[in-house]
């Protein structure tokens, strides 16, 4: 099996290649983009399993290219780690909303970033049906049952649909916008705290294992990828 394809776009050489370096070392293959027009032909070209995308760069930013890529069929499978020194909370929401698996801040760390490239590697397409079993909990998404210590959990349509879309990909931070898309539908009016209740009730139903379902202050949830 081939090493995982990366794609690493920095304008700034000394960052790119300290990229380079610590990604080559743990034996991925490498290439490198300096502006977003070269990243965008290289991607299309080269089909990379991951982007290392700074959003700062020349001729397509990284937000322009993240939303290119995503709504483009081809490329829309294409996972995309954001690098950037615009970290506020409106700065990461807005790279997650555009469908980025991550959002890493400069100043980083070498170790980190390898370590949050190989979770997001590991993850893998969303199901859409048979059996999800994520750490004791089982979703047997053909008949929309939850089955916790082998006993069904009863749980609301809206319930269901949010644990669904956290547990199929553990690890990944969703908006609570993109949790009230994947449940209600584009353009459904609906208030942030009204996500956050639905939560709540979801935690409290799962007993110790709602712990799993974690807060992203500012952002939204994750379901976490280690045990609690």
């Amino acid at each position: 099996m081939s090493n995982p394809k990366i794609l690493v776009v920095e304008d700034e050489t000394d960052i790119r290649d300290l990229i380079h370096f610590h990604l080559f070392k743990n034996k991925y293959e490498v290439f490198e983009a300096a502006d977003g027009q070269t990243a965008y032909d290289l991607t299309i070209k080269n089909k990379p399993d991951l982007i290392l995308l700074d959003v700062m760069i020349p001729k397509i930013d990284g937000l322009e290219l993240c939303s290119r890529l995503k709504s483009d069929p081809k490329t829309a499978e294409t996972k995309i780690i954001f690098i950037s020194a615009k970290g506020s909370e409106d700065d990461v929401v807005k790279g997650l909303e555009l469908g980025a698996e991550d959002y890493i801040t400069k100043p980083f760390s070498p170790k980190i970033l390898v370590a949050k490239v190989k979770t997001v590697l590991k993850r893998g397409k969303k199901q859409s049906g048979g059996v999800i079993s994520v750490q004791g909990i089982t979703l047997d998404t053909d008949k929309r049952k939850v089955i916790l210590e082998d006993k069904e959990v009863g749980l609301t349509a809206s319930e269901y649909l949010l644990l669904k879309h956290l547990i199929s990909s553990p690890g990944h931070v969703y908006t609570r916008s993109q949790i009230v898309d994947s449940i209600k539908g584009q353009n459904h009016a609906v208030t942030d705290r009204s996500v956050d209740t639905q939560v709540v009730t979801l935690r409290k139903k799962l007993g110790e294992k709602g712990q799993l379902i974690e807060t992203v202050w500012g952002i939204g949830y994750r379901f976490r990828e280690d045990e609690v």
